[in-house]
């Protein structure tokens, strides 16, 4: 538990400044971008890279921890064939993307900006070619690389977003002929991809070093195995992202008014940004767990540990749930004011993260008994329910659909996974604990949902107390300070 929970705050310190430090070109977007439309392409483009981003990494990074953690593996050899096949996938992808961009582009609804598909195409290249070295540096349990790599990544996007959408602008008006010869000012949104395409290239070659560790001579007869096992996983992480990103994908084609739906997805963007801070502790989480479950898997002591490692993950998931609704009002600060219509959303997209990082720690059952084939079983099935409420109810509630649908989604796959898991692999969750915490989520919800006062400063003061209340019940009941590092010591 505290290996975990070490290694989940260095990730965590990365993916949350770095998710919050991307979080930061959301009010840049919505700021400086001038209608929500525009942030509308960036949401629809960015949601299919999510999707391609699986789909290029087809399981293998979960295979990769899988061979790698088998007695006697030739660590290199398992490292060298996975990154061989993710690499070559990749390549043919990123040329394909470059040469049938027209096409491509016409298809999505960008005729008129081939460009933008080329360059996202070598970026979801480039970065499902880095997982596999990212994965690696996460076996060799080296953090503060991995950490350090992705931070520097995210710094040199945020600051070429900067440099072309501020800076540039600012000295076209006073002294442009310092930037006129590169600098188009009515290219707009694309140079969010030009930065993407700079930035994910420069940490991929920061990665050279610990792609050269692998033995470069690919084992076909190991890299069958793999892929036996890992592309059930892909099935599941096609559904799965489906799952998360489906709903801005198609919502452009549920409407007949582009411009409308491009507007009413902008804005739906913007506010699913402001939940992300529940996606940045899960990921988080999810870095230091996956290895994690493999590595304590002939501990005796493994299903405890796994049932320790649900209920803190729940207990510091609806921390941070009551935290960012107590003080929604602070929070949307950071975008315009004309995008404030969508925060509605937030709650509701809130939960469904919490559902996916039960359903994410559920999952261990079926990747320890190599019955990935249920991991996609529960994805399928949470994918057609995300389609199908999108497509009934979108065009009558526009994204307000979206997000239930997300909700209905991830709470079904949670509960099929825990009842059928239970069946094979028996996990001693503290049930008891998890079904208090969400009722006193919900009662403190309640009690500042209904009990408002004329003041903003009472509010304030109101979800202060009702967050510290939950807070004294998680130290007095399963997280006492005495175990804190450091400072435990000045506590009985």
């Amino acid at each position: 538990m505290r290996t975990l929970a070490k290694e989940t705050a260095i990730y965590g310190m990365s993916s949350i400044v770095g998710k919050f430090l991307n979080w930061l070109l959301v009010p840049l977007y919505t700021f400086v971008l001038e209608q929500s439309s525009d942030y509308g392409i960036v949401t629809n483009l960015y949601a299919w890279t999510a999707l391609l981003l699986v789909i290029l990494t087809y399981g293998m990074e979960t295979g990769f921890f899988r061979f790698a953690n088998k007695e006697g593996a030739d660590v290199p050899r398992v490292y060298g064939t996975t990154m061989f096949s993710v690499g070559s996938t990749s390549l043919v992808f990123a040329v394909c993307c470059v040469l049938f961009a027209q096409p491509l582009a016409n298809v999505l609804g960008y005729p008129a900006h081939a460009e933008f598909i080329a360059m996202l195409g070598v970026v979801v290249s480039l970065d499902a070619f880095g997982c596999i070295p990212f994965a690696y540096l996460r076996y060799k349990r080296r953090p503060i690389k991995f950490a350090a790599l992705k931070l520097f990544m995210i710094l040199v996007n945020i600051l070429l977003n900067i440099f072309f959408l501020v800076v540039c602008p600012w000295l076209m008006q006073k002294a442009p002929q310092t930037v006129n010869w590169f600098y188009d000012p009515s290219y707009g949104v694309g140079y969010v991809f030009v930065a993407n395409l700079f930035s994910t290239g420069l940490v991929t070659l920061a990665l050279l070093p610990d792609i050269l560790q692998a033995t470069f001579k690919p084992d076909f007869r190991l890299l069958k195995k793999i892929l036996a096992y890992s592309l059930p996983l892909l099935v599941m992480g096609i559904a799965g992202i489906m799952n998360q990103t489906v709903d801005k994908i198609i919502f452009p084609f549920l409407f007949a008014d582009k411009e409308y739906a491009a507007g009413e997805l902008g804005i739906y963007g913007a506010c699913f940004k402001i939940s992300m801070v529940m996606m940045m502790f899960t990921q988080a989480f999810r870095y230091a767990y996956e290895p994690f479950i493999f590595a304590q898997h002939q501990d005796k002591n493994s299903p405890a540990a796994y049932a320790a490692a649900m209920k803190y993950f729940v207990i510091f998931s609806f921390l941070i749930l009551l935290g960012m609704i107590f003080y929604l009002d602070i929070f949307k600060l950071i975008i315009r004011s004309d995008y404030w219509s969508g925060l509605r959303v937030v709650p509701v997209v809130l939960f469904a993260y919490i559902f996916q990082g039960v359903f994410f720690n559920l999952s261990l059952w079926y990747k320890l008994t190599d019955k990935t084939q249920y991991g996609a079983y529960f994805s399928l099935l949470g994918c057609v329910i995300t389609i199908v409420v999108n497509v009934l109810f979108v065009p009558r509630y526009s994204y307000m659909a979206s997000a239930w649908a997300s909700f209905v989604c991830y709470f079904v796959m949670m509960l099929a996974s825990y009842f059928i898991g239970q069946k094979y692999m028996k996990i001693p969750y503290d049930l008891k604990s998890l079904a208090l915490y969400t009722v006193v989520a919900l009662l403190l919800l309640a009690v500042h949902y209904y009990v408002v006062t004329p003041y903003i400063w009472l509010n304030y003061a109101l979800s202060t107390v009702l967050l510290f209340a939950y807070i004294v019940l998680v130290v007095k009941r399963d997280f006492p300070l005495r175990n804190l590092p450091v400072i435990g010591k000045y506590f009985k």
